[in-house]
């Protein structure tokens, strides 16, 4: 498509702009399956808690294992810059809008605790269930030991963009296929949103790859930066990668998590129909009476030091978790029972798993 004489792009699409299409065979939702299963791991729903501190506690990520998902915990959030990080949730909480980025900034320039990395994750390995957590690529030289030591299940490696060959003359950047190669535990990377950028990850080892750049209601990176990823054309572009890498390496299947930009059932839907394996979200479960933001929500761009992309905003409480994920929903907006959502969907359209679900046929709808 042609934006002036010099300069051409490519036509992109959001979830909000595609729509799935029944077909003629219909199936019981109780029939259907919604499981996912990453290397030895399988979970009953193919929903992963964003690495947000308005989101993800220990105690949410064990809650959110018990509903048979995966919460992440973000390891240079609160948790394991303070020791009891309650008083500044509530702080957070009550901050005065124009002040938050300000205070959100003073309140995470705290060092991070490395022993405090160990204690958290094994509070959550202590319920019993699979524990992941997430470190910045800036950020996983100095202190994935440490992760490791704990017991992770899943290392998580998150960033705005993640690429398999960072530049950089200031310090030697992390080595991404040599890290995942001397590493026992299965990673999870990303951001990313092209074809290419995902097949250099995929080529890295990696077990998993993030879609996006957890672009949602907290983050303001389009303006700021101005990155933007279209959700629909990214994730089915990350998923030919996936294909190809499939034959490519004889075998190898790599997961797709669509990450950010998803706030209700229907999104959570089409992101799968479009390739994704499993999603990853952030403000549908801030939402939760159990969440730690208490009706608000954040992500790490919000308090970055030099230039943030994100902002606290009230998101409100409509409900606990079980309801959100499970029901029974009191709401018709698409923001409760998200898996009784998804399994609807994929009753409606003639499917009963997910790798059939993402063979489903979509439409552009240009009347959004």
């Amino acid at each position: 498509m042609e934006i002036g004489l010099g300069k051409n792009g490519r036509r992109a699409y959001e979830l909000d702009e595609i729509g799935i299409v029944p077909a003629r065979r219909t199936r019981d939702p109780e029939e259907v399956s919604i499981a996912w299963q990453i290397d030895a791991y399988r979970f009953e729903t193919p929903l992963v808690v964003s690495p947000m501190d308005s989101v993800a506690s220990p105690k949410t990520v064990v809650a959110v294992g018990e509903q048979g998902g995966l919460g992440v915990l973000d390891l240079e959030g609160l948790w394991t810059r303070y020791e009891d990080p309650e008083p500044l949730l509530q702080e957070i909480r009550e901050l005065d809008k124009v002040a938050a980025t300000k205070r959100l900034q003073e309140i995470y320039a705290a060092p991070i605790q490395e022993e405090l990395i160990g204690r958290r994750i094994e509070e959550i390995r202590d319920a019993g269930l699979v524990t992941a957590a997430r470190l910045s690529p800036q950020r996983t030289a100095q202190y994935h030991k440490a992760v490791v030591d704990a017991g992770v299940d899943i290392f998580v490696i998150r960033g705005t963009t993640v690429s398999a060959e960072h530049v950089s003359g200031r310090a030697e950047p992390l080595n991404l296929k040599q890290f995942i190669y001397d590493l026992d535990v299965p990673v999870v990377v990303g951001g990313c949103a092209t074809y290419t950028a995902a097949l250099h990850l995929m080529r890295t080892g990696a077990a998993g790859v993030l879609v996006g750049f957890g672009g949602g209601s907290g983050h303001t990176t389009r303006s700021v930066l101005g990155v933007a990823v279209p959700m629909a054309s990214a994730i089915g572009d990350v998923a030919a990668a996936r294909r190809d890498y499939l034959d490519e390496s004889g075998g190898r299947y790599v997961h797709v998590i669509a990450d950010g930009g998803m706030t209700g059932s229907g999104d959570i839907a089409k992101a799968l129909a479009c390739g994704a394996d499993a999603v990853m979200v952030g403000s549908p479960l801030a939402r939760a009476a159990e969440a730690p933001g208490g009706g608000y929500h954040w992500g790490s761009e919000a308090h970055h030091n030099e230039l943030p992309r994100g902002e606290r905003v009230e998101v409100g409480t409509i409900g606990d978790l079980k309801s959100i994920l499970h029901g029974p929903a009191s709401t018709s907006d698409g923001s409760m029972n998200l898996m009784g959502a998804l399994r609807r969907t994929m009753a409606t359209s003639g499917y009963t798993d997910l790798k059939e679900f993402q063979r489903v046929e979509v439409v552009v709808n240009p009347h959004r």
